[in-house]
């Protein structure tokens, strides 16, 4: 009986032990189970912390695209390298669509820089295409593009059959090709439509088998960031464009062709290669202003705009300066190519009939690097004076640049420096007036060029010396002409003084006027200041005009006295230039028989005895001898 008790104790005690680990085996595989579960739920929300993180980096450096300055292609492709980079994509592009007289297509804008990237760039380069310029076909049936039609975001596991649609002219290997570069489990469209404009699509090549909603909705957010980016880059974008063009025509402005054409320096020269400048000038624009109006004025200067653009090739710099005044920069072109291309522009400018006004007409400048001249601002100066130039001749024409100043007629060296001055701005003088001289210095004809000029002179006088009467310049001019001739100048010299004649006294109108139009004899200060204005006229005015640089010597020294007493150089005898000496003599002597307000004019014989008086001193003697001649040859003829 004990035996029986002792062995159904050893079994219940067994059976203890034997539940007893039953229940903690049970316990520990709960655990276990639990513990795994939890591990794994660890995994996977770290996973989503991790790529939570990751879109959270990405979409911040949306926000910081977004408030920078730079161009749009620029902003895109940092936007598609970082979605590719930190979000773990294959591949990552976005599509514009595009139009053109075949119809619609799409281009691709940005396209992150990867394996497939680089083999479809080679690809086209063997087509001897850029990637950016490529046409990818637009089709209604294709996924992106009802991804656009549809709103919505919009993706395909048929990762073959989208690329296949879009790069249709590939060849079936090629496209095995770019397939082996990175398996796509799914393509997934984003529509992009910033301001509620389409503007294309963002595609993305994910390595993932699904495509989850936290992911759609990432997307979702990161494309309106993108739409956000362009709105505010095409912001930036016109607000450059309004910075650099001209409002009416659309072309350059001033400032930026003045810069570009810095550019285009500092490369020529680093290279050694030309760059031409053509300037342009609608002729009578004033006249079809007046007769038709202003807007059929400003027909006239946008249809010159549009012959621009379409003569004009993707490195060229056409641009409105002003007015009725355009340039176009050719980088790279010489002379004889300049000329060929300003032959075109001219004539496809008189070829264009306007409504109401009829036919226009352009006067066209030609000047080269380094052909013509090394310094900027002479190039730009010389090829307005060829413009000026094709007006004097009869409008309508190409003139080019010459390549000394000898091998143009005073005339036109003349009419440019007066243009020059004019609408430079050189000097201060009073916008009515000046206005009124460029109108008639631009309406000017081959048969009264001269005639203009000696009026504009006479003119510019008035406006520093009120006592000045009309005709003295052509006077003035007439009579050093035949002194020259006396002294036996060459034409040449003969040239540059009849301009110099024409310009001497120009530095006078940055002398103060109640100095000049003084009643009262002058103080030492108010001598010296009158003293300065050859330098002003020379060195100020003067000196930034290009084609003019023989005549500057002449005005600088026009005070220069035989006997070293004159200024400002304080010269004397010989190396005073002989033009110099007849303005002074031939000023001196219309000074003397003019009245002042300090002083009654003198008679003929009062100036010449005067004259005669400081021979050897102010003149050399020959000079006045030759120059007293020719006053008594005039009287006697008289």
């Amino acid at each position: 009986m004990d035996l029986f008790k002792k062995f159904k104790e050893y079994t219940r005690k067994v059976n203890e032990i034997e539940y007893s680990i039953s229940s903690n085996k049970k316990e520990f595989i709960e655990i276990y189970e639990r513990n795994l579960a939890l591990e794994k739920e660890i995994v996977q929300r770290t996973q989503e912390l991790d790529q939570a993180n990751k879109a959270f980096l990405t979409l911040k450096h949306v926000w910081e695209l977004m408030n920078s300055s730079e161009p749009l292609s620029t902003v895109l492709q940092k936007l598609v390298n970082s979605l590719h980079g930190e979000m773990g994509y294959i591949n990552s592009t976005i599509l514009q669509v595009c139009n053109d007289d075949k119809g619609k297509y799409y281009r691709i804008k940005a396209f992150s820089e990867s394996p497939i990237f680089k083999k479809l760039v080679k690809f086209l380069e063997e087509k001897n295409q850029d990637i950016y310029e490529y046409h990818l076909k637009y089709d209604p049936k294709m996924l992106i593009t009802r991804a656009i039609e549809e709103k919505s975001i919009l993706f395909t596991s048929e990762y073959l059959d989208a690329i296949n649609s879009l790069l249709y002219d590939f060849k079936p290997e090629q496209i095995e090709d770019i397939n082996k570069l990175g398996v796509s489990k799914n393509i997934i469209c984003i529509p992009l439509s910033p301001s509620n404009n389409p503007f294309g699509v963002m595609m993305v090549f994910s390595p993932r088998d699904e495509v989850t909603d936290k992911e759609l909705n990432f997307l979702s957010l990161f494309a309106n960031q993108v739409e956000m980016a362009i709105t505010i880059a095409n912001l930036f974008e016109n607000l450059k464009k309004e910075a650099v063009t001209d409002s009416l025509t659309e072309l350059y402005n001033r400032r930026y062709f003045n810069q570009a054409l810095q550019k285009e320096a500092e490369r020529a020269q680093r290279l050694h290669q030309p760059f031409s400048i053509i300037s342009l000038d609608l002729d009578y624009l004033k006249k079809i202003n007046d007769t038709y109006g202003h807007f059929f004025g400003d027909l006239a200067i946008r249809t010159i705009a549009d012959i621009l653009k379409k003569n004009a090739r993707s490195i060229d710099v056409p641009a409105r300066l002003g007015g009725e005044e355009f340039s176009i920069l050719l980088p790279g072109v010489d002379s004889s190519g300049a000329m060929i291309a300003a032959e075109r522009i001219r004539a496809a400018i008189e070829a264009q009939p306007l409504d109401t006004i009829g036919h226009i007409t352009a006067s066209v400048g030609v000047g080269t690097f380094p052909e013509h001249s090394i310094k900027l601002d002479e190039l730009l100066d010389m090829t307005d004076q060829a413009m000026y130039k094709s007006k004097i001749n009869g409008r309508n024409r190409v003139t080019l640049v010459k390549n000394t100043d000898l091998e143009s007629e005073w005339h036109e060296v003349a009419f440019g420096a007066f243009m020059d001055i004019l609408t430079k701005q050189k000097v201060p003088i009073p916008n009515k007036i000046a206005k009124e001289i460029t109108s008639k210095l631009k309406s000017i004809n081959t048969t009264e060029t001269k005639d203009t000029l000696f009026s504009v002179a006479d003119t510019l006088a008035q406006t520093y010396n009120s006592h000045y009467k009309r005709g003295i310049t052509k006077a003035k001019v007439s009579i050093a002409i035949k002194l020259a001739k006396k002294m036996e100048l060459s034409k040449e010299e003969i040239d540059r003084l009849k301009i110099a004649m024409m310009l001497y006294d120009i530095g006078k109108l940055l002398i103060p006027e109640e100095i000049l139009n003084k009643k009262e004899p002058l103080t030492e200060d108010e001598k010296q200041k009158i003293k300065e204005h050859p330098l002003i006229a020379a060195r100020k005015i003067l000196q930034p005009i290009g084609g003019i640089s023989d005549i500057i010597p002449i005005i600088e020294s026009h005070h220069e006295n035989w006997d070293g007493s004159g200024y400002p150089n304080n010269l004397s005898g010989d190396d005073i230039p002989l033009s110099s000496q007849i303005i002074l003599l031939v000023d001196a002597y219309y000074a003397l028989t003019q009245s002042r307000p300090y002083r009654v004019a003198r008679t003929k014989d009062e100036a010449i005895e005067i004259i005669r008086l400081e021979a050897g001193k102010k003149w050399s003697e020959k000079l006045v001898e030759e120059f007293v001649g020719l006053l008594d040859e005039s009287k006697h003829n008289g």
